[in-house]
């Protein structure tokens, strides 16, 4: 491709803004996340508490993690209701 072209193309596609705001809110909570896992292997709840993000924002931002293996699954805690989830050895 010509770089004109790319140049054209670059001004048709616009991201709109609600779109990157939402980008960059997930970053900050990916990397909320990260923090409280680097110290220790949590759970759902627990991060959630220890990061004050609501459980349904963690729940969707570690399953994403997860998706793309950034966190692991560990064991179930003492009452078998929540997994613990680590960051991944690199």
């Amino acid at each position: 491709m010509d770089r004109k072209t790319i140049e054209i193309i670059k001004k048709k596609w616009i991201i709109p803004d609600a779109v990157k705001q939402h980008h960059k809110d997930y970053l900050q909570l990916r990397k909320q996340i990260r923090q409280v896992l680097k110290e220790e292997p949590e759970t759902i709840p627990g991060i959630a508490i220890k990061t004050g993000i609501p459980s349904d924002q963690v729940l969707f931002v570690v399953m994403t993690m997860r998706k793309y293996n950034e966190v692991e699954t560990g064991e179930l805690d003492d009452m078998d209701e929540y997994y613990f989830y680590k960051l991944k050895e690199k």
